[in-house]
């Protein structure tokens, strides 16, 4: 076994969740994080938006660690992330996935409330996610998946 295959099958152990599902409102509500909250991220070489996601994560008072890969694909499957919901990193916290520019609100939200899902995406890239920041006005949704109900609104942004 190599170690890139090992690390490989830690982080797929580590990523892989069973839960349910349950209905939620569609508004996001701003709280602040359980102090020093866990986040472990999975990102690809050299990705500055991603960057721009950590930064926006740790300045809501979440503790992030960043774990840099080579091929994300690994990772996303052992997650259980839908293709069609797929982005460009893939997180961890509480227990649940996180996939791509989630805001913090919305984690903070998933975390106090605990719905039984594998856990939030915000598919692509939406241009005004956290660090995509390119301030067009277009509106994205925060998805909630995993769940019974199949793939649900848990934010609109």
């Amino acid at each position: 076994m190599t170690r890139r295959t090992m690390v490989w099958g830690v982080a797929a152990a580590a990523l892989t969740l069973s839960l349910g599902a349950v209905a939620l409102p569609e508004t996001v509500c701003a709280a602040t994080p359980a102090a020093g909250a866990a986040v472990e991220v999975w990102k690809a070489v050299g990705c500055e938006c991603c960057d721009g996601w950590v930064r926006h994560m740790r300045a809501a008072g979440f503790d992030v660690t960043v774990h840099t890969v080579d091929d994300m694909m690994p990772v996303k499957q052992a997650a259980g992330v839908p293709d069609e919901l797929g982005s460009c990193h893939t997180a961890r916290v509480g227990g649940y996935v996180l996939e791509g520019h989630v805001p913090a609100a919305d984690v903070t939200r998933l975390l106090a409330d605990q719905p039984r899902a594998r856990g939030l995406s915000a598919p692509g890239m939406p241009p005004d996610a956290p660090g995509m920041d390119m301030g067009t006005g277009q509106p994205y949704q925060v998805v909630l998946f995993g769940g019974a109900d199949g793939p649900q609104v848990f934010a609109r942004h």
